[in-house]
């Protein structure tokens, strides 16, 4: 009988187990759009290859009486075309399945991961390694993978707030293995215990503080939900430099920039007010950048941010530089650490360990919704991506979504391009349309694409698809 490798999850995964819902089912995608249609065949002899390199994409989910763990598998992935709308449900309670799958379709690679296996960086490292072995394979005659490490890509405003920060694809000695957990490695190790005279009350406030609970109402959005919980998705496409300089002439970074331009986006679009003018944010930061980590596992944490307006300057550059304030202390390296081991302290206590797991998740669950409450938008910046040579000179756009439980947008760039998409559980769209607006105001040469999710779409698109078939 064959011993299976197997290693607990995380603690950032716990919570995607008990977070994910039909609407939000804990998936992201990346995506490498091609110059050419991509050669099925070829992509399945480069998936075989890249993933006999990932033990840790072997593995599948399975539920202990206390917590979820990963188990090693000899299950095989295939491309498969798209035939599921983005981002649908991978994992399945009881069905043994990989946690991840790779789409087809047309000239675009789309890998989609549940977030419970891998973050953005992990994820970025696979993709990048089955492009680099599927251009190998198409264009045989071109010179071998770039590994330079001098050719690294940098992120695309140097901030911290990046998921995937210095990533050209490649990792020095990367660990894909299954057991590889940083958080067990840098915070585990430490001393866990609570500080000299922190009472119960400070506690619980610190908790408030790692999952993004506010005692302040903030404004949550609210919408049609899509008729069968599909992700609303819609890509904006533009010049990466042109939006850079005007993050730069605020002197702050792009996420933040960004961000701003999203809360007043929203706030022109609302057709009431609401009972809340406090917008916030949660933003993930990638912690391999201050405890060097090649483990291909979930390592980042998140930082809350807010604006209130009606209480001082609310022009952009005003919103923006606020947002910058906060997030910068928030992500010193110390504050980091606090705020990582607080959460691991709260999940080694006790009375939570010897609670059974379903009940795990239902408190895990409240928690989460609590977190909920006290953000309007999530963002991810993944960055600049430059892919290793000749792969990088094969795609012409990356792209990366995520499921979203509330609206949400994600940032990458490569060869220029900078590409945000937007996801939501609501059928509308006024917001982006705002946020395309602002920008093509200043200048910004805006194109947009979006997913067919209501039915009028739905029908139109099979309407149209019925006239160009013969």
């Amino acid at each position: 009988m064959t011993r299976r490798t197997w290693a607990r999850l995380d603690n950032a995964s716990n919570m995607f187990l008990a977070a994910r819902s039909d609407a939000d089912p804990k998936v992201f995608r990346m995506t490498a759009e091609m110059d050419h249609e991509v050669d099925r065949e070829l992509l399945q002899t480069a998936l075989d290859a890249t993933f006999d390199r990932y033990p840790l994409y072997r593995a599948v989910l399975r539920r202990g009486v206390f917590w979820y763990y990963l188990q090693d598998s000899d299950l095989r992935p295939e491309v498969v075309d798209e035939t599921q709308h983005t981002c649908a449900a991978i994992y399945q309670a009881d069905v043994r399945t990989l946690l991840f799958r790779v789409v087809l379709h047309r000239r675009r690679i789309n890998l989609e991961v549940f977030h419970a296996l891998s973050d953005g960086t992990g994820a970025l490292w696979f993709l990048t390694d089955l492009v680099t072995a599927y251009v190998r394979l198409r264009f045989p005659d071109e010179p071998p993978p770039d590994r330079d490490p001098e050719r690294r890509g940098a992120r695309i405003d140097g901030g911290p707030e990046s998921v995937g920060a210095n990533s050209d694809g490649s990792a020095s000695d990367p660990r894909h293995e299954l057991e590889a957990d940083s958080f067990t490695r840098y915070f585990r190790t430490k001393d866990l215990s609570e500080p000299a005279g922190r009472g119960s009350a400070e506690r619980s406030r610190g908790l408030s503080r790692v999952v993004g609970a506010s005692t302040e109402k903030t404004y949550t959005v609210k919408g049609t939900r899509t008729p069968d919980n599909r992700t609303r998705a819609v890509e904006l496409t533009m010049p990466a430099a042109d939006v850079l300089a005007l993050a730069r002439a605020e002197g702050v970074s792009l996420t933040m920039y960004l961000t701003a331009l999203f809360f007043a986006s929203l706030r022109a679009a609302q057709e009431e007010p609401g009972d809340s003018s406090t917008l916030a944010v949660s933003v993930p930061v990638n912690l391999r950048q201050y405890f060097p980590s090649t483990s291909a596992r979930n390592f980042f944490t998140t930082v809350r941010l807010e604006h209130t307006y009606g209480q001082g300057d609310d022009g952009l550059g005003a919103v923006c530089r606020n947002l910058d304030a906060q997030f910068r202390p928030q992500t010193a390296p110390d504050a980091l650490a606090v705020r990582v081991r607080r959460f691991i302290r709260f999940e080694r206590m006790i009375a939570l360990r010897i609670v059974p797991r379903p009940l795990k998740d239902v408190f895990l669950g409240l928690i989460n919704r609590a977190s909920n409450r006290g953000l309007t938008v999530a963002v991810s910046n993944l960055g600049n991506i430059r892919l290793p040579q000749p792969a990088g000179a094969h795609v012409t756009r990356m792209l990366f979504h995520v499921s979203a439980v509330r609206p949400q947008f994600c940032v990458v760039s490569h060869a220029g391009a900078l590409t945000i998409s937007f996801t939501s559980p609501f059928s509308e769209t006024e917001h982006i349309r705002e946020f395309a607006r602002r920008l093509s105001a200043e200048g910004i040469d805006v194109t947009v694409a979006a997913a067919r999710v209501t039915e009028d779409e739905l029908t139109a698109a099979r309407s149209q698809h019925d006239e160009e078939t013969p």
